[in-house]
């Protein structure tokens, strides 16, 4: 396989696997570094990737698996999850609003399992089939099906209870 033919494989998914990266570890640099050495791995066995059923489920296992060994490692003892993916338009007041509102998901989000933010972050952001989620995260659709459910229920009672301020 040459160059070429291996980029035209593995190209279409390269953003899915920037997203997943920085979902996981926060920093633009380190998500790009995740990036890098995924696509280092897949050219090292580029001989076999044909063989793969999904080269894109396979990349994102990859690309999760590493940046899930990066964040245990010593020295990215300060990374945490952030999203900066909200697009902004009009009303000030509006807008305002709709970022304290992000905002107060995304610290929602931070507290929650690490199985249930890449759930979250696959199924919600990248929009992911559950069996190709199952395949990613190595578990199945079910298990999936459920994490998201708790995931989502978790993050809707405290918004909920912090919109009431307690109340309710």
């Amino acid at each position: 396989m040459n160059q070429v033919e291996f980029l035209e494989i593995v190209s279409p998914f390269k953003d899915k696997l920037y997203r997943l990266a920085k979902r996981i570890l926060i920093s633009n640099d380190e998500a790009e570094d995740a990036v890098q050495e995924v696509y280092l791995k897949l050219w090292k066995a580029k001989t076999n990737i044909k063989n793969y059923g999904n080269v894109e489920a396979f990349a994102m296992t990859m690309t999760k698996n590493f940046c899930l060994d990066r964040l245990k490692s010593k020295q990215a003892s300060n990374l945490k999850l952030v999203h900066t993916n909200f697009p902004t338009s009009g009303n000030i007041e509006r807008n305002l609003e709709a970022n304290e509102g992000v905002a107060m998901v995304l610290k929602i989000l931070e507290d929650l399992p690490e199985q249930e933010r890449i759930v979250i972050q696959l199924r919600d952001v990248e929009q992911l089939e559950f069996s190709e989620i199952a395949k990613i995260l190595d578990s199945n659709e079910t298990a999936i099906r459920v994490a998201l459910s708790r995931a989502r229920k978790k993050v809707r009672n405290l918004m909920i209870k912090k919109y009431n301020y307690g109340i309710g």
